[in-house]
């Protein structure tokens, strides 16, 4: 028996149904890239780890808050109402799910962005510091030099 389909797949409308929920909570590096690269701002991009994490670097044009502080501080740096997405360390970390929590709570739309800091800086996205904007070298195992996963 196949180890794949010991458990059978859910139907087609089932899958519908999933996968077009998780792509409403959640984003990627790319996609966030892509709207920074273009101007975007109809969302708001929030990096919600702690002041030291945030000084080692960041996505450019986040706003730092840390989820500790959302519940206090959110109006004071998101317009009411107004998207946001949420990042953290990676995808070992579940901050970045904490924090879209205590936006939704606060009445925002919300998204996560899949693969947090970690994964931005493993595409050799730009990363902001103190120093200015920098790039780290691409990691080849997760975004491979020339070639695009074109998704």
């Amino acid at each position: 028996m196949s180890a794949v389909l010991q458990v059978p797949p859910a139907s087609a409308e089932l899958a519908v149904a999933h996968f077009a929920a998780r792509l409403a909570f959640e984003t990627d590096c790319s996609d966030v890239a892509a709207d920074l690269g273009a101007g975007a701002d109809d969302w708001v991009l929030i990096d919600t780890r702690s002041q030291e994490s945030w000084d080692q670097g960041h996505v450019p044009g986040a706003i730092h808050l840390p989820t500790r502080e959302i519940a206090a501080r959110a109006a004071t740096v998101v317009p009411a109402g107004a998207a946001v997405v949420t990042y953290c360390w990676g995808p070992a970390c579940n901050g970045a799910t904490k924090a879209a929590l205590e936006f939704a709570r606060l009445g925002h739309p919300v998204k996560e962005m899949l693969g947090g800091f970690e994964y931005w800086t493993r595409e050799g996205l730009p990363v902001e510091t103190a120093d200015g904007i920098t790039r780290r070298p691409v990691d080849p195992l997760v975004a491979p030099r020339g070639v695009a996963c074109a998704c």
